[in-house]
């Protein structure tokens, strides 16, 4: 003891230098699992990207996975569509839309005839053709919702999203796990500070070279390794004396829940990205067939007023490339047309308040699995990255502050 009474401060440092490698080392490892996006440096070893921009292919699938079987489930959503809104909305823009699609196509195929044709006739088509309309919209998307899966490749969709948008794929993380990382870093600073005691203790009795370094290792690592251990167990709340103690990350499910659903429903599946993914993804060409199919059936059924003019006009191969001609058009102008469904289906749909619920009643080891992927990432990282500065710390303390001894 007299060791310490001749320069108290000079132990004292101890603990408080365990204290900032513990919150420095937990805290860096934070930063490095998202930053930066690219890789800095000269590829492909000199250097660093950050671990879930690297990683975003494979945690995207994880993560997708875990929100596809658990949160997202197509039949519910999509069977919340209703024909008679949708009806309603496209209502208002339906009557130019139809016009202009016959014009276009009948130009096209036929000019010399459908300009010959009286007004009076041409609005009676038009006319017959919206009134038909109504239960064309009602047919295609009864088919569309009983063949949902094979229409729509959701799966495709949210990895497609998350790993074209890395900020994204990290903002879920950074804001579901916000409060488990800054305990990370804070407790980085408790348990060092513990651990410094416990290493200022065995320097002052057992002042071997060794120590210092070996203990500014093992605080390094135990710190980050305690705070892991503190976050994701026990998974269910235990009783130990007066005290229960649960995974952190555990008792904030249902605040998660709400993280989670804000940012499914306005990131990964608003109506514009379902939208573009239901008519452009690898799946559309089902789509589209279809719609084909259910056009066919539509085009022969409104066109009967006018097809024994038509076919007398422009023969029966021109009617065919007519009727192909207009199913195309109306294929073409499905995109604009369905930017006015997308207020109403974030509404009939309701997927941030679907997946609150569905989160909060996840078992701990679903719930586990949409945040766990980072951690499994980066833990080594974390626990070696904190070893090695502790080592280089209790290095220095050794040969500078000690003056080797």
């Amino acid at each position: 003891m007299d060791n310490f009474w001749s320069d108290p401060w000079l132990y004292i440092s101890i603990p408080i230098i365990c204290a900032l490698v513990g919150w420095g080392t937990n805290s860096l490892a934070i930063k490095m699992a998202f930053k930066p996006l690219n890789f800095v440096g000269i590829p492909p070893f000199l250097g660093w990207q950050g671990v879930i921009p690297r990683m975003a292919d494979k945690i995207a699938r994880d993560t997708v996975d875990t929100m596809s079987e658990t949160l997202l489930d197509l039949d519910e959503l999509f069977g919340k569509l209703d024909s008679k809104r949708i009806i309603e909305e496209v209502e208002p823009i339906m009557p130019e839309m139809i016009e202009t699609i016959i014009n276009k196509v009948m130009l096209a195929e036929a000019p010399k005839a459908w300009e010959a044709l009286p007004v009076a006739i041409k609005k009676r088509i038009y006319k017959k053709i919206q009134s038909e309309a109504p239960d064309i919209i009602t047919t295609m998307l009864e088919a569309f919702q009983e063949n949902i899966e094979d229409v729509f490749d959701v799966r495709h969709m949210l990895i497609s999203n998350l790993v074209s948008d890395i900020e994204v794929l990290c903002k879920i993380f950074e804001k579901s796990a916000s409060e488990e990382m800054k305990f990370i870093a804070k407790s980085g600073i408790y348990f060092g500070f513990l651990f410094g005691i416990a290493e200022m203790f065995l320097w002052l009795f057992y002042p071997e070279s060794w120590v210092l370094p070996v203990g500014g290792a093992l605080v390094g690592y135990l710190t980050n390794v305690l705070a892991l251990k503190m976050i994701f167990d026990p998974k269910q709340p235990k009783k130990i004396g007066p005290f229960t103690i649960h995974g952190l990350f555990f008792r904030r499910q249902d605040e998660i829940a709400v993280e989670q659903g804000m940012l499914i429903a306005e990131e990964i599946f608003n109506p514009e990205k379902v939208a573009a993914a239901v008519l452009k993804g690898p799946s559309s060409d089902k789509l589209f067939k279809l719609i084909n199919k259910h056009m066919q059936e539509a085009f022969d059924q409104f066109s009967g007023y006018a097809k024994p003019l038509v076919l007398m006009t422009v023969g029966t191969e021109r009617y065919i490339a007519i009727k192909e001609k207009a199913i195309e058009e109306t294929i073409d102008s499905l995109e604009d047309s369905m930017k006015h469904l997308h207020a109403y289906v974030e509404e009939a749909m309701d997927v941030e308040n679907t997946v609150i619920e569905k989160v909060k009643l996840l078992s701990p080891e679903q719930f586990e699995r949409m945040i766990r992927p980072i951690f499994e990432e980066d833990e080594w990282m974390m626990t070696l990255g904190g070893g090695v500065l502790g080592l280089l710390v209790g290095c220095f303390q050794f040969f500078i502050v000690f003056g080797g001894g």
